[in-house]
């Protein structure tokens, strides 16, 4: 009978600890500008965003420029996030991006770009 007593306790505190354990890790969830202008842009941060550990889901929306990013904040954090899409290129709110990303931009994805046909 002890044993058992034992046993149940053990498996509800596991329980327990495994609901908890869940609940601290929640996805967050971000919006962040970028100065993306096509198809291709979205496609390239997305891409890369998806290779950052911890990035979830991400999707961009073109016509207001936003990409929204869910995320597990005990693997990675926005400062990274956003020095993701940076090093991709692109704007990422207040960073700017970076020179040799944004060097590798077809020319119709940089800032005043020719839009597509």
């Amino acid at each position: 009978m002890k044993k058992n007593l034992f046993g149940l306790l053990t498996l509800l505190l596991l329980a327990f600890g495994i609901t908890t354990q869940a609940a601290d890790d929640k996805e967050k969830e971000v919006k962040i500008k970028t100065s993306a202008i096509c198809e291709m842009c979205k496609e390239r941060i997305e891409r890369n965003l998806a290779f950052e550990k911890g990035v979830k889901e991400s999707n961009l929306d073109l016509t207001n420029k936003v990409v929204t990013v869910k995320y597990n904040p005990k693997k990675t954090d926005l400062t990274k996030i956003k020095a993701n899409i940076s090093k991709t290129g692109y704007d990422a709110d207040e960073v700017t991006a970076d020179e040799k990303g944004y060097a590798k931009l077809p020319s119709c994805c940089k800032k005043g770009g020719m839009k597509h046909q």
